[in-house]
């Protein structure tokens, strides 16, 4: 079996741990958040090497980055109108909002990179060495 590239290796880590807090937040709220658990099927077609893996990493991307551009936009709208509310605050920490915002490009960043890979399409290809078609 193929091993996945190391890019690729760390990003279905990530997947992993982002799945199973999707899944235990799942269950502790009774409530489906499928931009989170939307991670189950594009782990699971990567891990499994499918042929569908590709499109549904790609649309789960773009989902991401839609998302991301949301966020942005009300970020900077309700700073214009109030900037001493616009602030993240985790277990007393004040979180600067561009920080956040870096980290946010840079993980999209990583992760289409790695979608348009040549090392992770020739990871995802199937393994027909016959080279024979029915």
């Amino acid at each position: 079996m193929k091993k996945p590239p190391l890019g690729l290796s760390i990003l279905m880590f990530l997947y992993f741990a982002l799945a199973v807090v999707a899944l235990f937040r799942a269950v502790n709220t009774q409530a489906v958040d499928l931009f989170s658990l939307g991670v189950i099927p594009v782990l699971a077609g990567l891990l499994l090497r499918t042929n569908w893996a590709s499109i549904v990493f790609k649309i789960y991307l773009g989902i991401q980055t839609l998302g991301l551009s949301a966020l942005g936009g009300t970020a900077i709208i309700a700073y214009q109108i109030s900037p001493q509310d616009v602030k993240v605050i985790i277990d007393g920490h004040d979180i600067p909002v561009p920080l956040i915002a870096i980290v946010a490009i840079l993980l999209l960043s990583f992760q289409i990179y790695l979608a348009l890979a040549k090392s992770t399409k020739s990871y995802l290809q199937t393994q027909d060495s016959s080279g024979q078609e029915l």
